[in-house]
C-alpha cells in the first residue's frame, strides 16, 4: 500500500531497538513519522562504529552547549513508520526516507515530491549504510496470527554522505553544511471560537508542539517556542501575533534562544477539511511569506519549518501558494 499521511500518532513509549535479521515480505505500508524522539538508535551495517562515534560526539558537544542542536551526522539520517519488518516495506521505507534525507541536508524543500527523485527512490537500497527499528507498540499485546505483520515500527535509516552529496549535485544543489539559525516559532491555531498560540509549556498544545517538534527534526532544523509566561509579560495573544512586527516578537525569541523568527497562522477549513496557513519570516532584508490548504496540522508545520529552511540555505522562497 502506499503512504499514508496521519494527524499526531499516540506511539511513543515503550521503546526498543530490533536488528534486522530476517528478510521477509509481509504485507504492509509506510508512514510518515509525526513524532520526535531524541533518543539515538544503534545502527545496523556497514559504518556502524563510525556512526556510534558520530552520535557521542555530537551529544557531548550539545549537552556542553547547554542547548539542543541538530548534529551533522543525523542530517544523513531519516525516519518514517513501516508496519513490520519485512523487507518489501523496509524497501518502501529507504525510498521515503531518501526523499527526506536529500531535503535535510540541503534545506530545499522544492525537491518534494519531485518526479526526478524517483530513478534514485528505486535503488534507495545502494545509498543506505545502516537502519534499525523501534517497537512502538512495546509492551501491548499480539493482534494478529503473525505477531509483527499489523506492528508498527519506527525504522531509522543513515545513508551514505558522499552519494547523497553526489545526488544533489546532480540537481544543482549542495549540502548546507554551514551555522542553521535556530528558529523561534510562533505559531496560531484558530479552530472556530477555539484560538490560541503553541506555545513550549501550554497543555492546550501539546499535540501541536509535538508536530513541530517532529517537523523541525525531519528538515534538519532546530526551534524554540514561546513559554506562556513570557507571551503573557508581553502581551502577546492571536490577534496581536498578525500584525506583530517582527521587532516586537525578538526578545520572547531572544529569551528562549531563538535567533530568526518564524510565524504562522492555521485557520481550519470545514469545506477543505483542513488548515489554511500562512507563513512569515524577515530574512535577508525582506519579509518572505507563502501560504498552504487543505493540509493537516502535521503536513503545514512540515511545510513551513520547510520553507524557512529553503531560505534560510539560499535555495529561494518556498512556493508562494501551495495545496495539498
Amino acid at each position: 500500500m502506499t503512504a499514508l499521511h496521519l494527524e499526531s500518532l499516540p506511539f511513543r513509549k515503550n521503546e526498543r531497538m530490533f536488528e534486522e535479521k530476517s528478510s521477509g515480505t509481509a504485507k504492509g505500508f509506510v508512514m510518515t513519522d509525526l513524532h520526535r524522539t531524541r533518543r539515538r538508535s544503534i545502527r545496523i551495517g556497514r559504518g556502524t562504529g563510525r556512526a556510534i562515534i558520530r552520535i557521542f560526539l555530537a551529544t557531548t558537544l550539545t549537552w556542553c552547549a547547554g542547548t539542543v542542536a541538530v548534529a551533522g551526522a543525523d542530517l544523513y539520517q531519516a525516519k518514517v513508520t513501516v508496519t513490520g519488518q519485512g523487507e518489501a516495506n523496509r524497501i518502501f521505507g529507504f525510498a521515503a526516507c531518501l526523499e527526506d534525507v536529500l531535503i535535510k541536508v540541503s534545506g530545499a524543500l522544492k525537491l518534494s515530491g519531485d518526479p526526478r527523485l524517483a530513478a534514485y527512490k528505486s535503488k534507495a537500497k545502494s545509498f543506505v549504510t545502516g537502519f534499525s527499528y523501534r517497537d512502538q507498540f512495546l509492551g501491548k499485546p499480539i493482534r494478529d496470527e503473525q505477531g509483527t505483520r499489523d506492528r508498527p515500527y519506527d525504522l531509522t535509516v543513515e545513508f551514505e554522505e558522499s552519494k547523497i552529496d553526489d545526488i544533489l549535485k546532480t540537481f544543482g544543489l549542495k549540502p548546507w553544511l554551514s551555522h542553521r539559525p535556530r528558529l523561534a516559532v510562533f505559531v496560531e491555531m484558530e479552530q472556530g471560537p477555539r484560538n490560541y498560540i503553541v506555545t513550549a509549556d501550554g497543555p492546550q498544545s501539546d499535540l501541536q508542539r509535538d508536530a513541530l517538534l517532529a517537523a523541525a527534526d525531519k528538515r534538519g532544523m532546530d526551534i524554540v517556542l514561546p513559554g506562556t509566561a513570557a507571551l503573557a509579560k508581553s502581551n502577546i495573544t492571536g490577534g496581536e501575533l498578525r500584525t506583530a512586527p517582527f521587532p516586537a516578537l525578538m526578545p520572547v525569541a531572544a529569551e528562549q534562544g531563538g535567533e530568526v523568527v518564524l510565524v504562522g497562522r492555521l485557520v481550519w477549513d470545514d469545506r477543505e477539511l483542513g488548515w489554511a496557513t500562512q507563513w512569515r519570516m524577515d530574512w535577508g532584508d525582506r519579509t518572505h511569506s507563502w501560504q498552504v490548504r487543505g493540509v493537516t496540522f502535521d503536513e503545514a508545520f512540515r511545510r513551513g519549518i520547510g520553507g524557512a529552511a529553503q531560505i534560510l540555505s539560499g535555495n529561494g522562497d518556498p512556493d508562494g501558494r501551495l495545496r495539498r
